[in-house]
């Protein structure tokens, strides 16, 4: 990658986890009461639903802004392309080493798989709200796939010192998510997890590929 393109990469990735963050963090707030083992109004219900934004959106500048400009230059340096079958693998390695999480190694190749359909299909690059559209349907089958994980994750958040859950093993926290609730227990909270991740998929992604579009 060029220094400009590089430059470009972590200014527009700044600016798009700001965005994202700023409009989707009360949903977020709502998702984790939901998937509370205390049950959503004893969590806190709809009050408070914007408390701690500022520092959220000061703090997901450096982040976001970290994993663009790593997901971008892993990109370039591995063999990649719409023709080549090595592409998803590549995505797969540019976002694990951005941001080490399931649900990227799930979003980013499938947005990038999208994408390249959608190119090959008209003719041309896809214009900065098509990828938006393609980030939207990514994020909310990521985020479905990972809804169980997130579960866990939350328990293990709020649990209470001594608690089984409170040794932060994950596969014990879906075990007894499992036998406690089920199916519906391991699922708690998907559709406006699912919901919070699409328009988030749409408003980052968007916001990444026409910022980035508009500094180059």
């Amino acid at each position: 990658m060029e220094p400009r393109e590089s430059w470009a990469a972590l200014a527009a990735g700044g600016v798009a986890g700001v965005c994202v963050d700023l409009i989707l963090f009360p949903l977020d707030t709502v998702k984790t009461r939901l998937q509370s083992p205390q049950g959503f109004r004893k969590a806190g219900g709809f009050r408070g639903i914007y408390a701690g934004v500022p520092s959220t959106a000061i703090g997901s500048f450096p982040n976001a802004a970290a994993f663009f400009i790593t997901y971008e230059n892993v990109k370039s340096v591995l063999p990649h392309g719409s023709s080549s079958y090595l592409s998803p693998a590549t995505h797969m390695v540019a976002a694990s080493l951005g941001e080490v999480i399931p649900f990227s190694l799930v979003q980013f190749p499938l947005w990038e798989s999208l994408k390249d359909l959608w190119s090959w299909k008209q003719g041309h690059v896809v214009d900065s709200w098509q990828s938006a559209v393609c980030g939207a349907f990514a994020g909310g089958f990521a985020a479905a796939v990972t809804t169980p994980l997130d579960v866990a994750k939350t328990r293990i958040m709020l649990a209470k010192a001594g608690s089984s859950n409170a040794s932060g093993n994950v596969l014990a926290a879906l075990g007894d998510i499992w036998r406690t609730q089920g199916l519906s227990g391991l699922f708690a909270g998907v559709v406006p997890r699912m919901a919070a991740i699409s328009l988030g998929g749409f408003i980052f992604l968007g916001t990444y590929e026409k910022t980035r579009q508009l500094l180059l």
